[in-house]
Formats: structure tokens, sequence, C-alpha cells
């Protein structure tokens, strides 16, 4: 089994780039982002069927679902403080087995409110050990291979956006809905136990000095204009995300389109694109520099909005296809560029970033479903693009 926590200098990177070794860790790192975030998403895909059974209106529905992000900032804050002082594995490990236990509440959760509180439970944990993962994976990699294990990272998340709603269409539709959360239950412990096999104890690198205090380095880290713009990029690529991918459910679902569940479940093999080209976000950063690479990401973002207004179901899926592509890729390069500016104090950073990200994704789903709500898909949607233009103009803060 690969092992995530030998660092691999930039002479080993050089003449390794290609090796079966380097691959499989590769292989391991995606993995374990895919089986620590699977339960983010992957509800998604059942969104109006948990609408239709708690009966509520898809606005409060799709609060409660993505209700996560909240738990997932407030961790990702809590976690970047108390980062130097916590032993990688064991937190990663811990994280991972107690979000089993939200999960599996989830199944018999017996109104809005408590599945609500079921979900920012789960945030807590999966953020937990998505921070502290990052930061090891900051700390444990050279310059050099960062761009890539970070992308690695990032494109498990993807392809947890993609299996995870797969899953859930499918064992939703054959089991019912509380067998569903028994089986992301189960893709939990799976993680921790990947996590075991896979990952050292390795103690964090204390950057800070002994007079420096978590509140002093992530004072210091917001007053650098570089990561104060990477921090509201983070906010405002999951903002477009979450509008677009909580409430195009609604529309698959509606007329003209009127897809069934399993029929909304594959639609989502949109993210399939996405995996691999996120993997070479870390490439293409290091070649042309973060503000072109996420340039670039957003305006294919961008180019896809107009797509999903259209009432054809292969359009809206094109426009999908490149929103995905857009954002992850921009997503994947905004979380190398935290973890490679940040010069001490890298699990601060990560987790402020990680805060921001998710803070985003709370309040998108809020403003949008407002929107939604009261203007259509097409309000949604402007307000998707409002978003990608002002990460693009926060882009230019952004320099190697």
């Amino acid at each position: 089994m690969s092992d995530l926590s030998a660092p691999i200098t930039q002479g080993a990177m050089t003449m390794e780039a290609h090796s079966p070794g380097l691959a499989l860790r590769s292989l391991v790192i995606g993995l374990t982002a895919f089986l620590t975030v699977v339960d983010l998403f992957a509800t998604q895909a059942i969104l109006p069927s948990l609408t239709r059974h708690y009966g509520v209106a898809p606005a409060a529905m799709g609060f409660a679902v993505n209700a996560s992000t909240f738990g997932m900032a407030v961790a990702g804050l809590v976690v970047g403080v108390l980062s130097p002082h916590i032993e990688r594995r064991t937190g990663i490990l811990f994280s991972l087995l107690l979000l089993a236990i939200p999960t599996s509440l989830l199944a018999s959760a017996p109104n809005l409110a408590v599945f609500t509180v079921l979900r920012v439970a789960q945030g807590l944990c999966m953020a937990s050990a998505f921070a502290l993962t990052l930061a090891y994976l900051g700390e444990q990699c050279s310059a050099m291979d960062a761009g890539g294990a970070f992308a690695a990272y990032i494109t498990g998340n993807v392809a947890s956006n993609l299996i995870g709603r797969l899953v859930s269409a499918a064992v939703a539709d054959g089991l019912g809905l509380a067998w569903n959360f028994y089986v992301f239950a189960a893709l939990n412990l799976a993680g921790a136990a990947l996590v075991y096999f896979t990952i050292k104890h390795v103690q964090p690198m204390h950057a800070m000095t002994a007079a420096e205090s978590p509140l002093v380095a992530m004072l210091a880290h917001w007053r650098d204009a570089r990561l104060r713009a990477a921090y509201g990029i983070g906010f405002c690529i999951l903002f477009a995300f979450i509008g677009t991918f909580t409430f195009v459910n609604f529309v698959l679902v509606r007329p003209p389109l009127s897809l069934g569940m399993m029929g909304l479940g594959f639609v989502y093999v949109v993210f399939l694109p996405s995996v691999v080209t996120t993997l070479l976000a870390g490439r293409v950063a290091s070649r042309l520099g973060p503000r072109p690479t996420i340039w670039g990401s957003l305006a294919v973002a961008g180019i896809g909005l107009p797509l999903m207004l259209v009432p054809h179901l292969s359009a809206v899926l094109a426009g999908m296809v490149l929103v995905g592509i857009g954002t992850f890729f921009a997503q994947a390069t905004a979380t190398a560029f935290v973890g490679q500016a940040a010069t001490d104090s890298r699990g601060i950073a990560s987790g402020t970033y990680l805060a921001c990200y998710f803070c985003g994704g709370l309040i998108g789903t809020a403003v949008l479903g407002r929107l939604f709500d009261a203007f259509g898909w097409q309000a949604c949607v402007a307000g998707v693009g409002l978003a990608l233009a002002a990460a693009a103009l926060l882009t230019t803060a952004l320099k190697r």
C-alpha cells in the first residue's frame, strides 16, 4: 500500500515523475479525498425525493442539504487554528470514524430540523479530515510536487461528486432513502481504514515561534493581499458551484426535461471530464502561473451558464460539463496556491481558505435559493455568473 507520508524531493520528482510509485501515491491521495467528502454533494442527487419526503420548498430542502457547508466552514477555521498541535494521522482517522455516526442517523431523521443538524455535524467531521489532509500534504510534499499532490486530492473530490451522486441515486431508487445513508456510513468507515493503513504518524511542522499565537498567524495571512484574494476566490467558487448543482436538479425533474431519479443520477456523469482535467491543474498552473490558469478556468465555467438556460437536455448537460471543469480546475489551482503562498503556518492558511470556501457554499445556497424560488432558474444562473465575475476580479491579486 502506498505511504502518503513519504515526502518527495525535487530531484526524485524529476526522475520519478511517471513512476508507478508516484502514480500509486496519487491514487491513494485521490481515494482518501473521495472517501472524505463523498457525503458532501451525494445527497443532492436525491434532493427532489427529500423535498417530497419532508414536504418542504426546494429552497428549504436545498439549505438543509447544504448545511454541511456551515459545519465545514466552522471546522476548517477551528482545525486551522489548532493545526500546529494536532497529530495529522490521528486527527484524520478520528474525524472519519466520527463521520459515520451522523451519516447513519440521517436515515431516521424525523424532521427537517434534525436533518439539518446532522448535516452540520457531517460537515464538522468532513472538514476536520479535509483541512488536516491539506496541511499534511503541504508539509510533506516538496514545492515541486505540491501542485500534483493537491491536484490529485481535488480530483478525488471531483470523483466523489460523480460517483457519490450515482451511488446515492441508485441506492435510494432501489432500496429507499434510509439505506442510502447506511451505505455512505460504510464508505466513511472505509475511508478511516484507508487512512489507518496509508498514513504514518508524523508530527505537524511547528512553523510558528513560541511567541506567535494562532490568531497572530491568521491575521498575518489576512494582511497578505495574495492570500486574501485566494480566500475570496474560494468563497466565490463554491458559491457558484452550489448554486449550479443544487438547483439544476429541480430544473431537470420538471417539464420539459422530466427526468426520473435514476436519470437524474446518471446526469452526473457530467463530472467525468472534470476528473481527468483537474489532474492537469498543477502542471498547467506551474507553466502558466495561477492568474492565467484561474482566469481560463472561470471563462470555461462562464461559457457553460447560458447553455443551461436552453430547454434541451443536451444543452443543459454541456453547460454542466463546462461549469464543472471550470470550477474544479480553479479550485485546485487556488488550493495549491494557498499551500505554497503561505510560507509559515500552512495549516492555519489552509483552514482559513476552507472556512471561506465553505462559507461561500452556505451563503450561495441561501441567496441563490431565494432567487430560484422567487424569480426562477434564470435569476439563479445570473447570480452564479456574478460570483464567477467576482472571482475573476480577485484573481488579479494573485502572483507566483
